[in-house]
C-alpha cells in the first residue's frame, strides 16, 4: 500500500495536485458513484498526485447574487479523501457568505468534516459590494481554525493581474500558505509575478507561500472559448498552435504546451534562485476531459521531483494560507476570482 506524505510535506517539495469536475447538484447518487470510480483510478494511476483541489461551481448574476451549481462540495471532497487516501483541498468563495458568523461556521464544519485545507476565494467583480468578507480578512478569521486542525488555507493567484505579488504578500501575511493559478498558457508573466513576490518576501521578512501551477488539456474550439470565458490569458498564438492541424492531437499539442510552460518557469526560478517553492494543478475542465486530465498528471508526475519521504502533518513555515468557481451553464469548470 501506498503511503502518502502530508500535504504540509508537499507543499514544501513540488506538490502536484488534480482538480477533478465535481458534480452538480442533481447528480444521481449512482452518477456520483461513477465518477468517483473514475476519479479514483486516475489516483491509483499516479501514486506521485499528492492531493484533490475541489473547485465550488457558482453561477453568478448582474447583482453578484450565486447559484451554487456543485452544491456543497464538501461531501464530494471527503469521499475522495477516504476512497484515495489523498488530501482533499476545498474551495470556498467567501465573498458570498453573510455577515454574523457565517465564514466562521462554514470553517469549523469543514475541519469537522476531516477537511482541515481549504482555498478561500473572493468575488468575481471589484465593484460589486458582496456581502461576505473580503479574502484578507477570511484568511484572519479561518486561520486559527484550520491551525488547530493541522491544515492550512490558500487563495488564488492571477498572474496577468496588475500589482498580484503585492496582493500576494498581503494575503502571505494573513495566512495564505499556498496559491493556486488560473489556468496558465504561457510563461513570461508567471516567470515575473514569481520574482517580484519573491523579492517582497525577502524585503517583509517572511518566506513565501508555495505557488501552485495550474494547467488543463484543450481539445477543441468550445475548450478555447470556454478557458477565455473563465478569464485565463490565451495567447492568439498559442490558440493557433494548438488547434492548427488533426483535430485529434489538439489535445496533445496542448498538453505539451502545459509542460513547455512549466519547465519555462522551472528553469527561470531555479536559474534565478527564487526561493518560491513550486508545484502543479492540473484541472480537468468538463467532465468529458477526465481522460485527457489523467494523461497530463501523468505526465508531469514523471517531471516532477521524486517525492520527499512521508512526514507527520507539518505545516509549511509561512503559517496557514485552484478556489472558487463560475461557470455558464453548459459547462462544468473553474476560474479564478479576487
Amino acid at each position: 500500500m501506498t503511503t502518502h506524505r502530508s500535504l504540509g510535506e508537499a507543499l514544501r517539495d513540488h506538490p502536484l495536485f488534480f482538480e477533478p469536475t465535481p458534480p452538480t447538484a442533481r447528480l444521481q447518487p449512482t452518477r456520483m458513484e461513477e465518477r468517483l470510480g473514475a476519479i479514483g483510478r486516475v489516483a491509483e494511476a499516479v501514486p506521485r498526485l499528492d492531493a484533490f483541489d475541489v473547485p465550488e461551481l457558482v453561477d453568478e448574476n448582474h447583482e453578484g447574487r450565486p447559484h451554487y451549481r456543485s452544491g456543497d462540495v464538501r461531501p464530494f471532497a471527503r469521499a475522495l479523501k477516504e476512497r484515495t487516501g489523498r488530501v482533499a483541498v476545498v474551495n470556498k468563495v467567501v465573498a458570498y457568505l453573510e455577515p454574523g458568523g457565517a465564514l466562521e461556521r462554514w470553517a469549523e464544519e469543514t475541519v469537522a468534516l476531516g477537511l482541515p485545507y481549504a482555498v478561500l476565494v473572493g468575488g468575481a467583480s471589484r465593484y460589486i459590494p458582496y456581502p461576505g468578507p473580503s479574502v484578507g480578512e477570511a484568511n484572519r478569521a479561518c486561520r486559527p481554525i484550520f491551525q488547530r486542525a493541522g491544515g492550512a488555507i490558500g487563495n488564488i493567484a492571477i498572474p496577468q493581474r496588475v500589482g498580484e505579488p503585492h496582493r500576494m504578500l498581503s494575503k502571505t501575511r494573513v495566512g495564505a500558505a499556498f496559491f493556486t493559478t488560473q489556468i496558465l498558457f504561457e510563461a513570461e508573466q508567471t516567470v515575473q509575478m514569481v520574482r517580484q513576490y519573491a523579492l517582497l518576501c525577502r524585503q517583509a521578512a517572511i518566506p513565501p507561500a508555495t505557488v501552485v501551477l495550474s494547467f488543463a488539456p484543450l481539445a477543441d474550439e468550445q475548450d478555447i472559448e470556454f478557458v477565455r470565458w473563465l478569464g485565463a490569458d490565451l495567447p492568439d498564438e498559442v490558440e493557433r498552435s494548438i488547434l492548427e492541424g488533426d483535430d485529434a492531437e489538439a489535445v496533445r499539442r496542448s498538453e505539451a504546451h502545459a509542460l513547455a510552460v512549466w519547465e519555462a518557469v522551472r528553469r527561470a526560478a531555479a536559474e534565478d534562485q527564487v526561493g518560491v517553492p513550486l508545484g502543479v494543478n492540473v484541472e480537468q475542465i468538463s467532465a468529458r476531459h477526465l481522460a485527457p486530465a489523467g494523461e497530463l498528471l501523468s505526465a508531469f508526475a514523471a517531471r516532477l521531483p521524486s517525492r520527499s519521504p512521508p512526514d507527520s502533518e507539518a505545516v509549511p513555515r509561512s503559517g496557514l494560507g485552484h478556489r472558487g468557481a463560475h461557470a455558464p451553464p453548459d459547462r462544468e469548470g473553474t476560474t479564478a476570482v479576487r
